[in-house]
């Protein structure tokens, strides 16, 4: 999920062919003004160089103005490579910034000196334009280029930010939003470690759990929870199919427990809902009590209904016959 998220954020569109056209454009009419600037500085350039007493004034204009353009390229040249040297993009800043000096001693009043100053900076702002396309069209397709956290997330927390920022550069996590799923995994990690082991859990976590935790990568309340015992000391578990299931045995006839005739049931029916109500003689309820069978508990459910209509309570033929008995004892 966060490859995929990684990929459709840094899948940039390719320009069209009227962007293309219009970015060509562009590019030159940024070349021809930066070497406007530097030919118009050509003038103050000689004239310091004939004070400070060069024999051939000209050819340190046309040195510096030559040497700004190709640095340029070489730097661009460079970030083509993968070879990047940090301190090669300042040399034309450097030699622009000489260039501006010069310049603006040249001018009489303060105008003219930002005129003639302002011209020679074309060139290095084109310049630094096109470095940058490069970096990042390069970085991205390699992979190594680092994407910036939002303005807004170092307003609002910038302490959080300032860690999240620090993890991307000593892991060499590129993508920021695959930083931002480590951190949620690394702050759940946290949590799970702090109900574990309370508020010293920094000191009662083992060391490994720690690390882990410390750099981002896993959360060892879910992939490990004991690293001390590995788990291929415990015994493998037996197949369950390795042996036949055995077959069920029938139970003894002599061992059957005995039916309860239906006199019997009515009699413990009679027992058990002798305090319901009449709503709550219902087949499902008396099927509960008496464990019976469906049927039966209708047949029960009808009897009793019947006994409590007639007002009446039906005696079995157990209790008749004891009637019977103490009549003929009396």
């Amino acid at each position: 999920m966060t490859s995929v998220q990684t990929i459709e954020s840094s899948a940039v569109p390719p320009l069209t062919r009227p962007e293309m056209g219009l970015a060509g454009i562009g590019a030159l009419g940024a070349a021809g003004v930066g070497a406007l600037g530097l030919i118009s500085s050509f003038d103050a350039v000689s004239e310091a160089a004939a004070r400070w007493g060069f024999g051939e004034p000209w050819m340190l204009p046309v040195g510096i103005d030559v040497s700004i353009p190709v640095f340029t390229v070489a730097n661009l040249l460079l970030i083509r490579m993968d070879m990047a040297l940090a301190w090669v993009r300042f040399v034309p800043w450097v030699l622009t910034l000489i260039t501006c000096g010069l310049n603006i001693a040249a001018g009489h009043s303060l105008s003219a000196k930002v005129a003639h100053g302002t011209m020679p900076l074309l060139w290095v702002v084109f310049s630094e334009i096109g470095a940058h396309i490069y970096a990042v069209r390069i970085g991205a397709a390699t992979g190594r280029r680092m994407e910036k956290i939002r303005f807004s997330r170092w307003l609002l927390a910038f302490p959080s930010t300032f860690a999240l920022w620090r993890r991307m550069t000593l892991w060499e996590v590129t993508s920021y939003s695959e930083a931002l799923t480590r951190e949620k995994v690394r702050q759940l990690a946290r949590a799970d470690l702090r109900e574990r082991y309370g508020r010293k859990w920094r000191t009662k976590t083992p060391r490994r759990e720690r690390v882990i935790l410390r750099m981002g990568d896993l959360a060892p309340a879910t992939d490990q929870e004991t690293p001390a015992q590995p788990p291929a000391e415990t015994p493998p578990a037996p197949p369950v199919d390795a042996k036949p299931r055995p077959r069920r045995r029938t139970p003894a006839k002599g061992k059957t427990k005995a039916q309860r005739t239906f006199e019997e049931l009515l009699t413990e029916a009679r027992t058990v809902t002798a305090e319901w109500k009449d709503a709550e003689l219902t087949a499902d309820r008396i099927r509960t009590a008496v464990h019976v069978s469906q049927a039966n508990a209708r047949t029960l459910r009808d009897a009793l209904k019947s006994e409590r209509a007639d007002g009446r309570p039906l005696h079995s033929v157990d209790d008749a016959e004891g009637e019977e008995s103490e009549a003929e004892a009396a």
